[in-house]
């Protein structure tokens, strides 16, 4: 072979625990411990085996600080382990992270994959949670009515918010029927739809005492609640998949209460701090403000309308006094004119013609009414002389002398009776007063 790629141990060592590491996610392996050691530095190696083989395991002091049990030789224990290799040796082993007894192992490696699963359909993600209403004025709890979850949420509440009203959903919190009796209460919360928030939970107790919160279709049911839901399931170690699929995880039920219920006292001491921040910042913004006001005050004290009025006036004013000096002028003009048209009409005035003209008058008037009172005295006596004369061939005057004048119907003068007959109406004026009268009948003379 030309130019060989020559491997060295550690070189090849390295290399084989790259692809180890690479190729191997973590896993779960159940087995029986032997050769359990601790070394001075913390760290525990041991070996995990079962009938047919066995595999060194090594968990450092950093992960081995937090677990809940020693291994023991002879022991059934499950771990969750990362493949590696040790390459001073050149020996492959299990870098442990979780190591529990195998029974609560069991649980355990079905919880975790179980919320890997869970995980991975984005049911834990932060976007699809809801946030906690503004104002909460009903609670509904879906837990025990007998247990101390219920006891600690309701004894927190009445301290921090005794206006709050809780509503109790009774349940099994723990074995066979418990999760299928969280489900039902959920439904019935969801259907009646009468609280503002729902905490959901328990107090602390085993693995297999909380197992009935790591239910998948419980934990599909709390995802999809649309009532912003509290998961307060154990202590504060504890951790369900309640817990992870809820709107928010509280650490006990007392601590689900408290976030609900703002602490009164605190809400008014924020309400002083925000009131005083907002004075301050009312201050700060009239201070920085005023200079603008300033600018604006006279701005407007120019264009106000006001000024404009002002002015307006005072030109008003300044023509008022112009239009009186020259109206003065014109009437002073006017009444200099009157004087000398006076005084020349004074001169050449008629009055003294028309004093003549009406003496003359008079005498004429008079002259006048003796001339009509001498014509009409003459006249009178004409008047006379002709009444006397006519008086005489009158046909009054015959009247008088007991004759009468008949006329027809058509106020002609009857002067024989052959313009009559029988039935004609015929009217005779006497020398006093008339009358009517109907022809009976003819005869000529």
């Amino acid at each position: 072979m030309q130019n060989p790629d020559i491997y060295t141990v550690s070189r090849l060592n390295s290399e084989v625990r790259l692809i180890l590491e690479l190729q191997f996610q973590r896993l779960w392996l159940v087995g029986e411990v032997s050769n359990f050691v601790q070394a001075a530095s913390g760290h525990w190696y041991f070996s995990l085996k079962d009938q047919a083989a066995q595999v060194k395991v090594a968990m450092f002091k950093q992960a081995n600080r937090t677990a809940s049990v020693k291994p023991q030789n002879g022991q059934q224990v499950l771990i969750r382990a990362r493949i590696s290799v040790y390459e001073p040796r050149g020996e492959y082993q299990l870098l442990a992270e979780i190591i529990e007894p195998a029974g609560d192992g069991l649980l355990k490696q079905q919880y975790e994959q179980l919320k890997s699963r869970l995980q991975a359909e984005g049911l834990f993600a932060d976007e699809r949670k809801q946030p906690l209403p503004p104002h909460i004025n009903r609670v509904g709890v879906i837990t025990s009515p007998t247990g101390a979850a219920i006891r600690d949420i309701v004894s927190v509440l009445q301290r921090r918010a005794p206006a709050i009203e809780v509503i109790i959903y009774p349940c099994l919190v723990q074995g066979e029927q418990a999760a299928s009796q969280l489900k039902q209460m959920l439904s019935i919360a969801i259907r009646r739809n009468e609280v503002d928030v729902l905490i959901i939970g328990r107090g602390g107790g085993s693995l297999e005492d909380l197992w009935c919160f790591n239910d998948e279709q419980l934990a599909r049911a709390v995802a999809a609640c649309p009532i912003p839901i509290v998961s307060a399931v154990g202590h504060e170690i504890d951790f369900t998949l309640t817990d992870f699929v809820a709107d928010i995880r509280a650490a006990t039920p007392s601590a689900a209460a408290e976030l609900v219920s703002p602490d009164q006292s605190h809400l008014l001491e924020r309400l002083r701090r925000l009131q005083s921040a907002m004075v301050q910042a009312q201050r700060s913004q009239l201070s920085r403000l005023k200079p603008n006001l300033k600018q604006l005050e006279q701005r407007l004290l120019a264009l106000h309308p006001k000024r404009r009025l002002q002015q307006q006036q005072q030109r008003i004013d300044e023509l008022q006094l112009r239009l009186n000096r020259v109206i003065g002028q014109q009437l002073s003009n006017a009444q200099r004119q009157q004087q000398y048209l006076q005084q020349s009409l004074q001169h050449l005035s008629p009055a003294k013609a028309v004093k003549q003209q009406h003496e003359h008058l008079q005498q004429l008037h008079q002259r006048l009414q003796r001339g009509i009172s001498l014509q009409l005295k003459q006249q009178q006596q004409t008047l006379g002389r002709l009444s006397n004369q006519l008086n005489t061939v009158s046909p009054l005057a015959t009247l008088a002398r007991g004759y009468s004048i008949s006329f027809d119907e058509k106020q002609q003068v009857l002067t024989s009776s052959k313009a009559l007959k029988a039935g004609d109406s015929v009217t005779t004026q006497l020398a006093a007063g008339s009358f009517s009268a109907v022809v009976s009948g003819v005869s000529e003379g």
